[in-house]
């Protein structure tokens, strides 16, 4: 079993993840030793604080081993990845995977012989969104029936978001002005939409007002935040997307709770008052990555 997606993913698989974290974040001992003997290899294109951080810290904490690989410092680089893959299944009992492509990691998953999880591609964020829901369950005491806005960027982490609801009967609006094209994925945005789960809107303040929770994320992508090649396009995005910050005056009066997946970019699609405002669980929401990642592991390695 693989998570490349949540579209692969059953309801009660999603579930039994979300509740299996919870239980190894209310009883860390009790599973202390649930991983001994397996180590996870970890191969990363993309930078990352919290995926790495929830990858080698939660195989610690079960009691298991980890491996961090840097793309650019194996033969991954060099080497066809279907063989690269295979070679590193027969040294991990695991893989997790943070890929700038999607392609990428479904060729990966196909050619892995253990299970491969999806850490970040330009698509989809599962890993995240399971942290997410796990957020999600402990602070709204279900997940069901929630509703949660999105605005920004329509990247991975709101395809992810659109996939949990489909899922789990979260119901998510879309507020995104813009769309990484790399994205898109259609077939989900139908799915959703005839299940009643997602719409999209061009009403900021009503759709708040609807709402139990609003998230956002970056308008421009960690790899190209700071790159020149990327300037023109970034000054762009922030013209245009300077209408949906999350800030006082956007939130004032609004009984809502405000997730961001983070890192955030202060001043820019979140300020700096709200990422500190009561309302705000990004900093609970970002350490269930760590127990989401724990949970996941344990379920891939039948160990839940």
């Amino acid at each position: 079993m693989n998570l490349v997606s949540l579209k692969d993913w059953s309801t009660t698989d999603i579930i039994e993840v979300v509740e299996g974290s919870i239980a190894v974040k209310n009883n860390p001992e009790g599973y202390a030793n649930a991983t001994s003997r397996r180590s996870l290899a970890m191969l990363f294109q993309k930078t990352s604080t919290r995926t790495r951080c929830a990858g080698e810290v939660g195989m610690t904490q079960l009691g298991g081993h980890s491996v961090y690989l840097d793309w650019r410092t194996t033969n991954f680089a060099l080497a066809d990845l279907r063989d690269e893959i295979r070679v590193l299944s027969a040294y991990s009992d695991a893989i997790l995977a943070r890929f700038l492509k999607h392609s990428d990691v479904v060729q990966a998953a196909e050619s892995a012989t253990v299970p491969l999880i999806n850490g970040c591609c330009d698509r989809y964020h599962p890993t995240q969104a399971l942290g997410d829901l796990m957020t999600i369950q402990e602070k709204c005491g279900r997940i069901e029936g929630v509703k949660l806005t999105y605005v920004g960027v329509h990247n991975n982490v709101c395809n992810s978001l659109i996939t949990a609801g489909l899922k789990t009967g979260m119901e998510v609006t879309v507020v995104a002005p813009e769309m990484n094209p790399a994205a898109v994925d259609e077939e989900l945005y139908e799915a959703a939409r005839k299940a009643g789960t997602y719409t999209v809107s061009d009403q900021l303040h009503q759709a708040i007002v609807n709402s139990d929770i609003v998230y956002t994320d970056t308008w421009v992508d960690m790899e190209f935040f700071t790159d020149p090649a990327f300037k023109e396009e970034k000054e762009r995005r922030i013209e245009t997307l300077s209408p949906y910050q999350l800030n006082a005056e956007l939130l004032v009066g609004q009984d809502v709770l405000v997730m961001h997946c983070l890192p955030a970019h202060r001043g820019y699609e979140i300020s700096g008052e709200i990422v500190e405002d009561p309302r705000s669980i990004m900093f609970d929401q970002s350490e269930n990555r760590l127990h989401s990642m724990k949970g996941l592991i344990l379920k891939l390695l039948g160990a839940l």
